[in-house]
């Protein structure tokens, strides 16, 4: 099974220029914890609501001070459509994150999720493994 088909094609996304009380507000009302920062629809970095407490409050600085770009972290992973999605499980449990862009010839096309992945049985026990190196902090 490939990526594209567990995949969410509709990403909310910001700009780099966006506020924090923007991204935050994206966060809520998708019920997400990290949001891509895309210009001309090419990711240039993702938030994640961890980069916000610590970049932002545990650094003493207010939310007004603060745009995308300042708090982002730019060392992406990224899969490709055609992926297999044990592939995009094994990227999530290496690099410790819940959430890929899927990138398509450089533009953001969507995103796939830990809870995509065990959308077939097959990837259940994949994706929980996943989960558990992810939730315990575990590096392989």
């Amino acid at each position: 099974m490939k990526v594209r088909d567990v995949m969410t094609n509709r990403v909310d996304w910001v700009a780099p220029n966006a506020s924090v009380v923007e991204i935050a507000k994206l966060m809520k009302s998708n019920d997400v914890g990290s949001i891509p920062v895309c210009e001309d629809m090419k990711v240039e970095g993702i938030i994640t609501d961890r980069d916000i407490v610590l970049k932002v409050v545990a650094a003493g600085k207010t939310i007004e001070s603060c745009i995308a770009k300042d708090i982002m972290n730019s060392n992406l992973v990224t899969v490709t459509p055609d992926q297999d999605v044990h592939e995009a499980a094994d990227l999530m449990s290496q690099y410790q994150i819940r959430r890929l862009p899927v990138v398509d010839q450089g533009k953001m096309i969507g995103i796939v999720a830990l809870g995509d992945l065990a959308v077939e049985r097959i990837h259940v026990n994949e994706a929980g493994d996943a989960l558990s190196d992810i939730s315990q902090g575990a590096h392989h």
